[in-house]
């Protein structure tokens, strides 16, 4: 693994980060009025993440690990810009590239190929440089006899493995990947462990979710545990596989 200077400026900065949701609660007509009436509120809040704050130094791996509704997900679309924060602030060097959800930032009625080029450009590339990674991103997501199908036809490995191929073809500083190598067969997915770990030597800086403590231990040597929105843990990764295992009778 790179060596990692704790004297370099940080990639990434969270500090004192909350990230607050107004939910409407499907309700009667009878209720709705008689609420109104009484000036209840009909919006109830829902705090996702809670006061976070962490660092990350160029050339770390991270594991942001946490029970389903943790606040996970939402914490790596904040750090992707998806999401603006409701209170606290985020800094983040350099050119991120993300894997937030399988086929996000796909136009399904467009083809894999028009594909390419539309998310290539939200991650910050030119055509140019689409044009010279093109043939590199069809060949490694093995879809060349799909590649000029319009998406909306494609399963959701499909979907994965395009998604992935762009986004480890970019320039890029850091990485989010959020259980999107769940999806697809075991090869292919040996195969994107395999060019993550060239990443990580590469000095990449990385922030990935995955419920696989196998993989985690590949690639990170740090993780950071969530609870109901709140940081429980940021240390050895051991520890924090230790802290989300299932508990035994």
């Amino acid at each position: 693994m790179p060596k990692i200077s704790s004297n370099q400026d940080p990639m990434i900065v969270f500090e004192d980060v909350s990230k607050r949701f107004r939910l409407r609660q499907a309700r009667s007509l009878k209720r709705t009025v008689m609420d109104g009436l009484k000036g209840r509120n009909q919006v109830e809040q829902f705090t996702a993440v809670n006061g976070l704050s962490f660092e990350v130094r160029p050339g770390e791996a991270v594991a942001l690990m946490g029970k389903n509704g943790s606040g996970k997900s939402t914490t790596l679309k904040l750090l992707s810009g998806v999401l603006r924060p409701s209170d606290g602030w985020i800094r983040v060097r350099g050119r991120i590239a993300g894997l937030l959800e399988v086929g996000a930032g796909f136009h399904p009625e467009l083809t894999g190929r028009e594909n390419i080029y539309m998310n290539a450009s939200i991650l910050g590339m030119t055509k140019k440089e689409t044009d010279e990674r093109l043939e590199q991103i069809v060949e490694f997501s093995e879809l060349s006899g799909f590649i000029d199908t319009e998406v909306k036809r494609y399963s959701s490995g499909m979907y994965a493995r395009l998604g992935f191929s762009v986004a480890i073809h970019t320039e890029l500083d850091v990485l989010l990947v959020d259980e999107v190598l769940s999806v697809g067969d075991a090869e292919f997915q040996a195969k994107c462990n395999t060019k993550l770990k060239e990443l990580r030597a590469e000095g990449k800086t990385m922030f990935i979710v995955s419920h696989s403590a196998a993989q985690l231990k590949k690639l990170c040597d740090r993780g950071i545990v969530l609870e109901r929105g709140r940081k429980i843990h940021d240390g050895s990764l051991d520890e924090a596989i230790k802290l989300i295992a299932p508990k035994k009778k």
